[in-house]
Protein backbone atom coordinates (compact mmCIF):
# COMPACT_ATOMS: atom_id res chain seq x y z
CA UNK A 1 0.00 0.00 0.00
CA UNK A 2 1.17 3.44 -0.84
CA UNK A 3 1.16 6.32 1.90
CA UNK A 4 -1.61 8.23 -0.18
CA UNK A 5 -3.91 5.00 -0.02
CA UNK A 6 -3.08 4.66 3.60
CA UNK A 7 -3.46 8.16 4.22
CA UNK A 8 -7.05 8.19 2.13
CA UNK A 9 -8.25 4.90 4.18
CA UNK A 10 -7.19 5.98 7.23
CA UNK A 11 -8.70 9.65 7.19
CA UNK A 12 -11.18 9.32 10.31
CA UNK A 13 -7.57 8.49 12.18
CA UNK A 14 -6.80 11.95 10.91
CA UNK A 15 -9.71 13.84 11.65
CA UNK A 16 -9.56 12.11 15.67
CA UNK A 17 -6.00 12.93 16.20
CA UNK A 18 -7.30 17.37 15.16
CA UNK A 19 -9.96 16.25 17.59
CA UNK A 20 -7.78 15.25 20.40
CA UNK A 21 -6.06 18.49 20.36
CA UNK A 22 -8.58 20.57 19.51
CA UNK A 23 -10.19 19.30 22.78
CA UNK A 24 -7.29 21.10 24.66
CA UNK A 25 -8.03 24.83 24.88
CA UNK A 26 -4.50 26.40 24.53
CA UNK A 27 -5.69 30.18 24.80
CA UNK A 28 -2.70 32.92 23.97
CA UNK A 29 -2.95 34.92 26.25
CA UNK A 30 -2.53 33.80 28.64
CA UNK A 31 -0.79 30.39 27.87
CA UNK A 32 -3.44 27.54 28.74
CA UNK A 33 -3.37 23.86 28.78
CA UNK A 34 0.30 24.17 26.78
CA UNK A 35 1.39 21.25 29.33
CA UNK A 36 -1.39 18.92 28.39
CA UNK A 37 -1.01 20.05 24.35
CA UNK A 38 2.83 19.16 24.55
CA UNK A 39 2.93 16.04 26.44
CA UNK A 40 0.49 14.99 23.60
CA UNK A 41 2.57 15.96 21.10
CA UNK A 42 5.81 14.63 22.25
CA UNK A 43 4.03 10.89 23.05
CA UNK A 44 3.30 10.96 19.16
CA UNK A 45 6.12 11.98 18.00
CA UNK A 46 8.33 9.57 19.89
CA UNK A 47 5.23 6.97 18.91
CA UNK A 48 6.70 7.14 15.57
CA UNK A 49 10.04 7.04 16.25
CA UNK A 50 11.28 10.37 16.51
CA UNK A 51 13.76 11.13 19.09
CA UNK A 52 11.49 13.81 21.23
CA UNK A 53 12.58 16.10 23.83
CA UNK A 54 10.11 18.32 25.08
CA UNK A 55 11.88 21.94 26.62
CA UNK A 56 11.01 23.43 29.59
CA UNK A 57 11.75 27.36 29.72
CA UNK A 58 13.13 28.99 32.43
CA UNK A 59 11.39 31.32 34.99
CA UNK A 60 14.18 33.82 34.19
CA UNK A 61 13.13 33.65 30.35
CA UNK A 62 9.55 34.05 31.26
CA UNK A 63 10.18 36.98 33.50
CA UNK A 64 11.81 38.66 30.44
CA UNK A 65 9.23 37.74 28.12
CA UNK A 66 6.08 37.77 29.92
CA UNK A 67 4.11 40.20 31.72
CA UNK A 68 3.40 39.61 35.14
CA UNK A 69 -0.45 38.17 34.76
CA UNK A 70 0.93 35.31 32.31
CA UNK A 71 3.90 34.46 34.32
CA UNK A 72 2.00 31.72 35.81
CA UNK A 73 1.59 29.89 32.54
CA UNK A 74 4.77 27.57 31.65
CA UNK A 75 5.80 27.83 28.35
CA UNK A 76 7.11 24.76 26.50
CA UNK A 77 8.96 23.70 23.25
CA UNK A 78 8.77 20.22 21.45
CA UNK A 79 11.32 19.09 19.37
CA UNK A 80 11.20 15.83 17.26
CA UNK A 81 14.64 14.22 15.11
CA UNK A 82 14.38 11.57 12.92
CA UNK A 83 17.96 10.47 11.34
CA UNK A 84 17.52 8.78 7.69
CA UNK A 85 20.71 6.46 6.85
CA UNK A 86 22.32 7.61 3.98
CA UNK A 87 20.01 10.98 3.96
CA UNK A 88 22.52 13.80 3.49
CA UNK A 89 19.77 16.78 4.16
CA UNK A 90 17.19 17.85 6.70
CA UNK A 91 13.94 19.22 6.44
CA UNK A 92 12.48 20.91 9.26
CA UNK A 93 8.53 21.09 10.35
CA UNK A 94 7.37 23.81 12.04
CA UNK A 95 3.92 24.56 13.58
CA UNK A 96 2.93 26.46 16.49
CA UNK A 97 0.18 25.40 18.95
CA UNK A 98 -1.53 28.09 20.87
CA UNK A 99 -4.61 29.73 19.95
CA UNK A 100 -6.23 33.05 20.20
CA UNK A 101 -9.28 33.52 22.50
CA UNK A 102 -12.80 33.18 21.56
CA UNK A 103 -15.98 34.59 21.73
CA UNK A 104 -19.57 34.73 20.27
CA UNK A 105 -22.03 31.59 20.09
CA UNK A 106 -20.63 28.47 17.98
CA UNK A 107 -22.13 26.08 15.84
CA UNK A 108 -21.88 23.17 17.84
CA UNK A 109 -21.59 25.01 21.10
CA UNK A 110 -17.97 24.75 22.73
CA UNK A 111 -15.56 26.30 20.44
CA UNK A 112 -13.46 22.79 21.44
CA UNK A 113 -15.61 20.38 20.34
CA UNK A 114 -13.46 19.53 17.20
CA UNK A 115 -17.08 18.23 15.97
CA UNK A 116 -16.76 16.97 12.65
CA UNK A 117 -19.78 18.10 10.04
CA UNK A 118 -20.81 18.18 6.39
CA UNK A 119 -16.69 17.24 5.69
CA UNK A 120 -15.29 20.06 8.13
CA UNK A 121 -14.02 19.74 11.51
CA UNK A 122 -15.07 23.05 13.99
CA UNK A 123 -13.52 24.04 16.45
CA UNK A 124 -10.53 26.82 17.52
CA UNK A 125 -7.32 25.98 16.02
CA UNK A 126 -8.40 23.79 13.29
CA UNK A 127 -7.67 25.97 10.49
CA UNK A 128 -4.65 28.06 12.98
CA UNK A 129 -2.85 25.60 13.16
CA UNK A 130 -3.55 21.89 14.98
CA UNK A 131 -5.24 20.80 11.16
CA UNK A 132 -1.45 21.11 10.32
CA UNK A 133 -0.65 19.49 13.55
CA UNK A 134 -2.35 16.44 12.73
CA UNK A 135 -1.89 16.26 9.22
CA UNK A 136 2.39 15.96 9.63
CA UNK A 137 1.65 13.40 12.50
CA UNK A 138 -0.49 11.04 9.58
CA UNK A 139 2.13 11.94 7.07
CA UNK A 140 4.58 10.23 8.76
CA UNK A 141 2.57 7.41 10.68
CA UNK A 142 1.70 6.55 6.98
CA UNK A 143 5.71 6.52 5.69
CA UNK A 144 6.22 4.36 9.04
CA UNK A 145 3.10 1.98 8.79
CA UNK A 146 4.08 1.38 4.74
CA UNK A 147 7.42 0.35 5.24
CA UNK A 148 8.44 3.57 2.85
CA UNK A 149 12.01 5.35 4.07
CA UNK A 150 12.03 9.16 3.55
CA UNK A 151 14.72 10.56 1.11
CA UNK A 152 15.58 13.11 4.33
CA UNK A 153 16.52 13.32 7.50
CA UNK A 154 13.33 15.13 9.26
CA UNK A 155 13.00 17.71 12.76
CA UNK A 156 9.78 18.50 13.86
CA UNK A 157 8.68 21.46 16.46
CA UNK A 158 5.69 22.59 18.12
CA UNK A 159 6.30 25.94 19.68
CA UNK A 160 4.51 28.18 21.43
CA UNK A 161 3.45 31.59 21.41
CA UNK A 162 2.87 32.61 18.05
CA UNK A 163 -0.28 34.47 18.53
CA UNK A 164 1.38 36.70 20.31
CA UNK A 165 5.73 37.16 19.40
CA UNK A 166 7.24 33.86 19.17
CA UNK A 167 10.04 35.23 21.51
CA UNK A 168 9.20 31.79 24.02
CA UNK A 169 8.74 29.64 20.85
CA UNK A 170 10.00 29.81 17.44
CA UNK A 171 12.27 32.21 18.66
CA UNK A 172 13.57 30.39 21.23
CA UNK A 173 13.94 27.10 19.28
CA UNK A 174 16.49 28.78 16.39
CA UNK A 175 18.76 30.09 19.04
CA UNK A 176 18.51 27.12 21.66
CA UNK A 177 17.66 24.09 20.10
CA UNK A 178 20.22 21.42 18.58
CA UNK A 179 18.42 22.13 15.06
CA UNK A 180 20.78 21.57 11.81
CA UNK A 181 17.89 22.25 8.96
CA UNK A 182 19.12 22.64 5.27
CA UNK A 183 15.38 23.31 4.83
CA UNK A 184 12.17 24.85 6.86
CA UNK A 185 8.27 23.79 6.06
CA UNK A 186 6.05 26.46 8.31
CA UNK A 187 2.89 24.82 8.22
CA UNK A 188 0.51 27.97 7.38
CA UNK A 189 0.64 30.57 5.09
CA UNK A 190 0.04 28.52 1.83
CA UNK A 191 -2.67 26.46 1.56
CA UNK A 192 -4.83 24.27 -1.39
CA UNK A 193 -2.89 25.60 -4.64
CA UNK A 194 -0.45 28.59 -3.30
CA UNK A 195 2.72 27.71 -1.31
CA UNK A 196 3.91 30.34 0.62
CA UNK A 197 6.99 32.21 -0.11
CA UNK A 198 7.05 35.29 2.36
CA UNK A 199 4.78 36.95 4.44
CA UNK A 200 4.12 40.49 5.79
CA UNK A 201 5.46 41.66 8.90
CA UNK A 202 3.98 44.22 11.75
CA UNK A 203 4.54 47.06 14.19
CA UNK A 204 2.17 46.95 16.93
CA UNK A 205 1.76 50.19 18.40
CA UNK A 206 -0.19 51.60 21.46
CA UNK A 207 -1.22 55.35 21.23
CA UNK A 208 -2.14 57.40 24.48
CA UNK A 209 -4.08 60.72 24.07
CA UNK A 210 -4.03 62.70 27.16
CA UNK A 211 -6.53 65.10 28.25
CA UNK A 212 -7.83 67.23 31.03
CA UNK A 213 -10.85 65.99 33.54
CA UNK A 214 -13.21 68.55 33.84
CA UNK A 215 -17.19 67.86 35.02
CA UNK A 216 -20.11 67.15 32.21
CA UNK A 217 -21.91 70.25 32.84
CA UNK A 218 -18.89 72.48 31.76
CA UNK A 219 -16.96 70.53 29.38
CA UNK A 220 -15.13 73.57 27.90
CA UNK A 221 -13.05 73.46 31.25
CA UNK A 222 -11.44 70.20 30.49
CA UNK A 223 -9.36 68.59 27.53
CA UNK A 224 -11.65 65.49 26.09
CA UNK A 225 -9.15 63.07 25.37
CA UNK A 226 -11.93 61.44 23.16
CA UNK A 227 -12.73 63.88 20.59
CA UNK A 228 -8.79 64.55 20.44
CA UNK A 229 -8.40 60.96 19.59
CA UNK A 230 -10.98 61.25 16.92
CA UNK A 231 -9.52 64.01 15.50
CA UNK A 232 -6.37 62.14 15.44
CA UNK A 233 -7.74 58.54 13.98
CA UNK A 234 -9.17 60.56 11.59
CA UNK A 235 -5.82 62.28 9.78
CA UNK A 236 -4.46 58.42 10.12
CA UNK A 237 -6.96 57.94 6.69
CA UNK A 238 -3.88 60.57 5.08
CA UNK A 239 -1.04 58.13 6.16
CA UNK A 240 -3.16 54.99 4.95
CA UNK A 241 -3.47 56.59 1.76
CA UNK A 242 0.19 57.41 1.13
CA UNK A 243 1.05 53.81 2.11
CA UNK A 244 -1.39 52.77 -0.78
CA UNK A 245 1.25 53.81 -3.12
CA UNK A 246 3.64 51.46 -1.94
CA UNK A 247 3.38 47.99 -3.61
CA UNK A 248 4.90 44.93 -3.62
CA UNK A 249 4.24 42.69 -6.25
CA UNK A 250 4.27 39.02 -5.11
CA UNK A 251 4.87 35.68 -7.66
CA UNK A 252 1.33 34.89 -8.15
CA UNK A 253 1.17 38.30 -9.38
CA UNK A 254 -0.54 39.66 -6.35
CA UNK A 255 -0.17 43.36 -5.61
CA UNK A 256 0.43 44.11 -2.24
CA UNK A 257 0.64 47.48 -0.11
CA UNK A 258 1.12 48.34 3.95
CA UNK A 259 -2.01 48.73 5.97
CA UNK A 260 -3.00 50.41 9.14
CA UNK A 261 -5.74 49.22 11.53
CA UNK A 262 -6.90 50.64 13.98
CA UNK A 263 -8.48 50.20 17.45
CA UNK A 264 -8.47 46.61 17.53
CA UNK A 265 -7.90 47.62 21.25
CA UNK A 266 -9.29 51.05 22.17
CA UNK A 267 -9.76 52.32 25.86
CA UNK A 268 -10.36 55.05 28.31
CA UNK A 269 -8.58 55.99 31.30
CA UNK A 270 -10.00 55.37 34.84
CA UNK A 271 -12.59 57.37 36.56
CA UNK A 272 -14.51 57.53 33.86
CA UNK A 273 -18.34 58.33 34.31
CA UNK A 274 -21.03 59.83 31.30
CA UNK A 275 -21.08 62.89 33.37
CA UNK A 276 -16.69 63.36 33.10
CA UNK A 277 -14.84 64.77 30.38
CA UNK A 278 -12.83 61.67 29.73
CA UNK A 279 -8.49 62.94 30.58
CA UNK A 280 -7.45 59.74 28.62
CA UNK A 281 -8.53 57.42 25.87
CA UNK A 282 -5.89 54.72 24.10
CA UNK A 283 -5.67 52.73 20.94
CA UNK A 284 -3.47 50.32 19.04
CA UNK A 285 -2.68 50.39 16.01
CA UNK A 286 -1.52 47.36 13.75
CA UNK A 287 0.88 48.62 11.15
CA UNK A 288 1.96 45.85 8.29
CA UNK A 289 5.30 45.72 6.95
CA UNK A 290 5.57 44.56 3.56
CA UNK A 291 8.33 42.52 2.35
CA UNK A 292 10.49 45.83 0.59
CA UNK A 293 9.91 47.59 3.88
CA UNK A 294 11.91 46.92 7.29
CA UNK A 295 9.87 46.99 10.97
CA UNK A 296 12.45 49.71 11.99
CA UNK A 297 11.68 52.10 9.15
CA UNK A 298 7.81 51.34 9.39
CA UNK A 299 7.83 51.94 13.07
CA UNK A 300 9.77 55.20 12.92
CA UNK A 301 7.28 56.48 9.89
CA UNK A 302 4.49 55.68 11.84
CA UNK A 303 5.34 57.46 14.64
CA UNK A 304 6.33 60.53 12.97
CA UNK A 305 3.11 60.80 10.79
CA UNK A 306 1.66 60.43 14.59
CA UNK A 307 3.15 63.03 16.14
CA UNK A 308 2.96 65.42 13.20
CA UNK A 309 -0.70 64.97 13.15
CA UNK A 310 -0.88 65.59 16.63
CA UNK A 311 0.85 68.85 16.10
CA UNK A 312 -2.08 70.08 14.03
CA UNK A 313 -4.63 69.02 16.72
CA UNK A 314 -4.99 71.97 18.96
CA UNK A 315 -4.55 70.91 22.44
CA UNK A 316 -3.79 67.13 21.45
CA UNK A 317 -1.60 65.66 23.10
CA UNK A 318 0.44 61.97 22.91
CA UNK A 319 2.34 58.98 23.71
CA UNK A 320 3.15 55.98 21.80
CA UNK A 321 4.47 52.95 23.40
CA UNK A 322 5.68 49.68 21.29
CA UNK A 323 3.68 46.84 21.90
CA UNK A 324 5.71 44.42 19.61
CA UNK A 325 6.79 43.59 16.23
CA UNK A 326 7.52 40.48 13.67
CA UNK A 327 9.67 41.20 11.11
CA UNK A 328 8.58 40.87 7.25
CA UNK A 329 9.71 37.94 5.17
CA UNK A 330 10.34 37.19 1.59
CA UNK A 331 12.19 34.03 -0.10
CA UNK A 332 11.94 34.55 -4.20
CA UNK A 333 10.95 30.87 -4.98
CA UNK A 334 14.40 30.06 -7.37
CA UNK A 335 15.59 27.22 -4.82
CA UNK A 336 15.03 23.65 -5.61
CA UNK A 337 13.37 23.18 -2.53
CA UNK A 338 10.60 25.32 -3.75
CA UNK A 339 10.27 23.57 -6.96
CA UNK A 340 9.90 20.26 -4.90
CA UNK A 341 7.02 21.50 -2.81
CA UNK A 342 5.33 22.65 -6.04
CA UNK A 343 6.07 19.54 -7.69
CA UNK A 344 4.24 17.76 -4.94
CA UNK A 345 1.36 19.96 -4.40
CA UNK A 346 0.54 19.42 -8.03
CA UNK A 347 0.80 15.89 -8.09
CA UNK A 348 -1.68 15.19 -5.04
CA UNK A 349 -4.09 18.24 -6.46
CA UNK A 350 -3.89 17.73 -9.83
CA UNK A 351 -3.90 21.44 -10.81
CA UNK A 352 -1.38 24.26 -11.47
CA UNK A 353 0.58 25.48 -8.11
CA UNK A 354 1.26 29.25 -7.10
CA UNK A 355 3.70 31.03 -5.16
CA UNK A 356 2.26 33.43 -2.70
CA UNK A 357 3.07 35.94 0.13
CA UNK A 358 0.98 36.06 3.50
CA UNK A 359 -0.80 39.02 4.10
CA UNK A 360 -0.72 37.88 7.73
CA UNK A 361 2.54 36.76 9.66
CA UNK A 362 4.17 33.36 10.69
CA UNK A 363 7.01 32.02 11.96
CA UNK A 364 9.19 32.04 8.62
CA UNK A 365 11.50 34.36 9.13
CA UNK A 366 13.16 32.93 11.95
CA UNK A 367 14.16 30.20 9.65
CA UNK A 368 14.65 32.42 6.67
CA UNK A 369 16.76 35.49 8.10
CA UNK A 370 18.63 33.69 11.15
CA UNK A 371 19.51 30.63 9.53
CA UNK A 372 19.12 31.71 6.50
CA UNK A 373 18.10 28.34 5.11
CA UNK A 374 15.10 28.03 1.95
CA UNK A 375 11.76 28.69 4.05
CA UNK A 376 8.24 28.34 2.79
CA UNK A 377 4.91 27.89 4.01
CA UNK A 378 2.01 25.17 2.85
CA UNK A 379 -0.69 23.51 5.07
CA UNK A 380 -4.26 22.81 5.39
CA UNK A 381 -5.35 26.08 5.93
CA UNK A 382 -9.31 26.28 6.50
CA UNK A 383 -12.05 28.99 7.05
CA UNK A 384 -12.83 31.21 9.75
CA UNK A 385 -9.40 31.74 11.22
CA UNK A 386 -9.74 33.53 14.69
CA UNK A 387 -13.67 33.99 14.31
CA UNK A 388 -16.48 32.11 15.51
CA UNK A 389 -17.19 28.84 13.73
CA UNK A 390 -13.35 28.49 12.61
CA UNK A 391 -12.88 25.03 10.56
CA UNK A 392 -10.79 22.97 8.66
CA UNK A 393 -11.85 21.06 5.69
CA UNK A 394 -11.37 17.03 5.98
CA UNK A 395 -10.31 17.07 2.41
CA UNK A 396 -7.59 19.50 2.57
CA UNK A 397 -5.99 17.89 5.69
CA UNK A 398 -5.60 14.97 4.38
CA UNK A 399 -4.04 16.40 0.98
CA UNK A 400 -1.64 18.06 2.96
CA UNK A 401 -0.62 14.89 4.78
CA UNK A 402 -0.37 13.18 1.33
CA UNK A 403 1.85 16.28 0.19
CA UNK A 404 4.27 16.28 3.11
CA UNK A 405 4.28 12.45 2.71
CA UNK A 406 5.36 12.83 -1.17
CA UNK A 407 7.65 15.68 -0.45
CA UNK A 408 9.66 12.93 1.66
CA UNK A 409 9.65 10.52 -0.47
CA UNK A 410 10.21 12.55 -3.67
CA UNK A 411 12.98 14.76 -3.05
CA UNK A 412 16.45 14.38 -1.66
CA UNK A 413 17.63 17.97 -1.43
Amino acid sequence: MSPAAYLDRHATDLTSLLRRLVNVPTVNPPGADYDTVTALLTRELRALGLITRRYTLSSAEMRRHLPPEQRGFPRYNVLGQLAVRSAKKTVHFNAHYDVVPVSGTWRHGSPFSGKEEGGWVYGRGTADMKGSHAALLMALRALRATGVTPKMNIEVSFTADEETDSALGTGWLVKNAPIRPDYAIIMEGGERGRVCCGHNGVVWLEVTVHGRAAHGSVPHMGVNALEKMSALVLLLGDYQRKLGRRTFTTPEGKVMFPTINVGGVFSAGEGGKINTVPALARFSIDRRVIAVETVAAAERETRAFLAAAARKIPGCRITVAKVSDNHPCYHAPKHPFFAAMAQSVTRVRRSPTVFNVSTGFNDMHFFSHHLKIPTLGYGPGGANEHAIDERASVKDLVATAKIYADLLTSFAG
